[in-house]
């Protein structure tokens, strides 16, 4: 008698409820076979017409139309209670899995909230649940201030005590799931929230349907010997020794295998030796300084020298941070993706509001380099690399926005690659010295500047937007007066903001 009254977890209801309630299906496949045959794979269920009602969090909905003078717009499919009050994403459509009594569903619509006085913009969309026995999670696309991370882990399920209820239909209804904020989830709302804080319960309704029909495609194709019984009424020995060797030379066109390689590149060389005069640059990871600036170690890569198409990743980081004026950034995951003449930077980019994933930094023009290895190695040198809005939105600040923009000039990039152990790779320098601007002795690897002055392309701060020409003789009191005024009244800003938000309840 105790087994009746434990509380059944999401899978378990749904497979209770098809078991008694659906007569279009009798699971044959969890029975045993009498006879001791192989028994067929557990089917798969569909789950249709479902919908989730879920707030998020009621204190945060009160603060983005309260305090922050925001708005909340559900759109798509989802819709908003009046008075402020929950969502509910519709169109629900999943499956179960009678093997694995997992659960996933995806529901239509999407939320936004907005502050123009805070500066956020934050976005919600593609809800996916999923669970498997007494745990699971809300999945989501988030948007935070125009940085998108796809199919995060936003809040996890704790589906222990949740007793499942009839709804229409024959619908299976959850209501009030227990819902904790994840790590990935605290950091879409801007750090305002911590791991483990309780959001709104949430409250799941899937009906369960048919079967998911197997795909019985490929059993079809063994009808395909009979053609070969139909060769011997035509006497034609020939043909059949000569198809084999067409097909032989179409293999050579898979990509060319690496197994080694590097990323050398200097971000911008202004922008390295305004952090020089008062910060610093530190690598971890396996990157390491080089005259140019930083070379990161290989991690994987595809190459197609044919075809001129690369999708190289590399390890390592570099760290710029300038506690005076507030500037903390780490680069790291770099990739580079090349089709012909045209090319993408990636890299995460981490500052104390978070990290933004996979940012396309900066376009590539490969037109002047060659895919064609040289003693095994593909060397991309000095390839010329220019800032995207993307890139130039990872300096922005909360009061001037961003000193760079789109189009401006990097330092160039270098990728070296080799598809067979122990060849020779370029050495660090080799064809990529020169940055964005002229220098006279240069940045050394160890961080110190050089008597030379900084190109009128670097672009730090400064009234203008621009960080002028700067020869020796100038105090480095006025080039930090110059060069800092923005990021330091940006960084002010921000902390001035935490501070409000840290004595606020939201």
């Amino acid at each position: 008698m105790a087994a009746t009254r434990r509380p059944l977890t999401l899978a378990a209801a749904v497979a209770t409820a098809v078991a008694l309630g659906a007569s279009v299906l009798t699971l044959p496949a969890l029975a045993a076979d009498a006879n001791g045959a192989e028994k067929p794979a557990p089917p798969k269920l569909e789950l249709k017409d479902g919908t989730l009602q879920w707030g998020l969090k009621e204190s945060f909905r009160k603060y983005v139309v309260g305090m922050a003078h925001g708005k909340i717009e559900a759109e798509g499919g989802a819709t908003q209670a009046a008075g402020n009050g929950v969502f509910t994403f519709s169109g629900g459509k999943g499956t179960y899995d009678t093997g694995t009594h997992a659960t996933d569903t995806a529901f239509k619509g999407s939320v936004r909230f907005t502050s123009t006085l805070h500066k956020f913009d934050i976005g919600i969309a593609d809800i996916k649940v999923r669970t498997k026995g007494k745990t699971g999670a809300i999945r989501a696309d988030v948007t935070l201030n125009g940085a998108v991370q796809n199919d995060i882990d936003f809040a996890e399920l704790d589906l222990s005590a949740v007793r499942p209820g009839g709804g229409e239909g024959g619908a299976m209804v959850f209501k009030d799931i227990p819902t904790t904020l994840t790590e990935k989830g605290a950091k879409a709302f801007n750090g305002m929230y911590e791991k483990g804080e309780k959001l709104d319960p949430a409250t799941l309704t899937v009906t369960p349907g048919a079967p998911v029909p197997e795909k019985p495609t490929e059993p079809t194709k063994p009808a395909e010997p009979s053609k070969p019984a139909e060769t011997p009424q035509h006497p034609k020995p020939s043909e059949r020794p000569e198809r084999p060797e067409r097909t032989k030379p179409t293999k050579p066109a898979t990509p060319a295998g690496v197994v080694d390689g590097s990323l050398s590149w200097g971000l911008k060389e202004s922008f390295r030796k305004y952090i020089d005069t008062g910060g610093g640059a530190a690598v971890a990871g396996g990157a390491k300084k080089i005259p140019s600036g930083f070379q990161f170690p290989y991690a994987t890569a595809e190459l197609d020298p044919a075809g001129k198409k690369l999708d190289a990743s590399f390890k390592g980081s570099v760290r710029f941070t300038y506690k005076a004026h507030g500037i903390d950034m780490k680069f790291s995951d770099l990739k580079v993706r090349a089709n012909g003449a045209k090319g993408t930077l990636l890299a995460d980019v981490t500052t104390p509001k978070g990290t933004n994933n996979d940012v396309k930094f900066a376009s590539l023009d490969l037109s002047g380099v060659s895919y064609k290895p040289k003693n095994d190695v593909v060397h991309l040198a000095k390839v010329p690399a220019t800032l995207t809005a993307a890139g130039a939105k990872q300096f922005a600040n909360d009061t001037t926005g961003s000193p760079y923009q789109p189009g401006e000039k990097l330092d160039p990039v270098t990728v070296a690659l080799s598809a067979k152990a122990g060849a020779t790779l370029p050495k660090a320098g080799d064809g990529e010295t020169g940055g964005a601007g002229t220098t006279g002795s240069g940045t050394t690897g160890t961080g110190t500047t050089g008597s030379g002055s900084v190109g009128g392309g670097g672009t730090v701060g400064g009234g203008t937007g621009t960080l002028a020409a700067t020869g020796s003789s100038v105090p480095s009191t006025a080039l930090l007066g110059a060069a800092g005024v923005a990021l330091a009244a940006g960084a002010g800003a921000v902390v001035a903001a935490r501070r409000r938000r840290g004595s606020e309840a939201v």
